[in-house]
């Protein structure tokens, strides 16, 4: 017959066992608790910015930032749409095509001087690659082949 004190001897190592299983539970609820309350304050934090936004004045219209950077977006034009929304680099190959000399229509290595770069292969094409841009998002016309104008100048 097992003695008592060995009884009593596992039954308290079982016991422990559970308490450890029980703590780690409990951090792991806690942890996630946690996590769930960050969740909720940031929820609750953003419903608050969006009220304010919401109850400001209706007439505020916030100006898109524009960038130029590698891949920055030239928007289609529409109607009342002024260079000043495309990106820098856009805005200059505009003023030039724009420009008395462009009159008759710029070719991409005229256009690369009158913008101060050097007509080599690659600046070259960097200019046909955005002035090819420009005509597809409405912003300039290709009269000829090579040759781009602003959108409604006459065609050469």
């Amino acid at each position: 017959m097992p003695s008592v004190l060995g009884l009593l001897e596992a039954r308290e190592k079982k016991v422990r066992e559970e308490v450890a299983r029980l703590r780690e539970e409990a951090e792991r609820v806690q942890a996630a608790l946690g996590e769930a309350e960050r969740t909720l304050q940031r929820l609750a934090d953003a419903r608050v910015t969006v009220a304010e936004v919401l109850a400001g004045p209706p007439c505020a219209v916030v100006e898109p930032v524009v960038s130029a950077v590698a891949g920055a977006v030239v928007p289609r034009w529409a109607e009342g749409m002024t260079a000043s929304v495309l990106p820098a680099d856009y805005q200059r190959i505009m003023s030039v095509l724009e420009s008395d000399a462009a009159r008759e229509g710029m070719r991409c290595q005229q256009l690369a001087a009158a913008l101060g770069l050097q007509a080599v292969p690659a600046k070259v094409e960097g200019l046909r690659s955005k002035a090819k841009r420009l005509v597809e998002r409405g912003w300039a016309l290709q009269t000829r082949p090579g040759v781009f104008t602003p959108l409604g100048a006459p065609a050469g």
